[in-house]
C-alpha cells in the first residue's frame, strides 16, 4: 500500500494474523513469505520486513525469505543473551532453509554514551567479531512522540539528534550495500 511518503509503501500487519498461525503452521506454509517476496521481482529496491522480537512461526517465516538481517541490541545483558540466542538460532535457519542469510549488522539502540556498561557490552561484542554498525542509536522520547504523530523521524524532527543518528545508520548501510555488490536504493 503506498504511503504518504514518497518511495515508501507499507504493508502493516493485521490482527487476525495471530488466529492464522496455527493454520499456517500445520499447513507448512513457513516458505509462503518467501514464494511471494520471489514473485515481487524487482518492483522494490529494498524490503524490511520488522518481526517480533519473539522467535515465533513469523519471524522465522521472514528470516527464511530474508537475504540480511539487521539485529537491534540494547546494551544490557539480557539483551546480549537473547542475541546469542537468536544468532544460534540464524545458523540453524541458514543450514536448514537458507544458505544465504547473512547478518549485515547488529545495531546498537537505547545507547547511552556516557554510561560505561553499554561501551563495555559493545566493545565486547565488537572484540568477539560481531559485526556491530558504527552508527548508535540513542535513546529518545521522541520517537514514542514521531509514533504518535504517524510521522517518520526524518519528518517529524528532521535535524533532532535521532534523525541524525538514523542518518548515519542509512549512509553505513548503504556503504555495505554497495561494498557488497547490492543494489543501494
Amino acid at each position: 500500500m503506498s504511503s504518504a511518503f514518497g518511495n515508501l509503501d507499507v504493508l502493516a500487519s493485521h490482527p487476525t494474523l495471530e488466529e492464522l498461525q496455527g493454520k499456517l503452521e500445520s499447513r507448512y506454509k513457513i516458505f509462503k513469505l518467501r514464494e511471494v517476496l520471489e514473485e515481487l521481482g524487482d518492483t522494490y529496491d529494498r524490503i524490511y520486513m520488522d518481526t517480533p522480537p519473539a522467535l515465533n512461526f513469523f519471524s522465522r517465516s521472514a528470516l527464511i525469505a530474508a537475504d540480511t538481517v539487521l539485529i537491534p541490541f540494547d546494551c544490557d545483558d539480557f539483551s546480549r543473551r537473547a542475541l546469542y540466542n537468536l544468532l544460534d538460532t540464524l545458523n540453524e535457519i541458514r543450514a536448514d532453509h537458507n544458505p544465504h542469510l547473512e547478518v549485515e549488522g547488529i545495531v546498537v539502540n537505547q545507547f547511552q554514551p556516557r554510561a560505561s556498561l553499554p561501551q563495555r557490552l559493545v566493545e565486547e561484542l565488537r572484540a568477539e567479531g560481531l559485526p556491530v554498525l558504527n552508527a548508535a542509536l540513542s535513546a529518545s522520547v521522541k520517537i514514542r512522540e514521531s509514533h504518535q504523530a504517524n510521522s517518520p523521524m526524518i519528518h517529524f524532527m528532521p535535524r533532532h539528534k535521532v534523525t541524525l543518528e538514523f542518518l548515519a545508520l542509512d549512509d553505513e548501510l548503504k556503504k555495505q550495500l554497495t561494498k557488497a555488490g547490492r543494489k543501494a536504493a
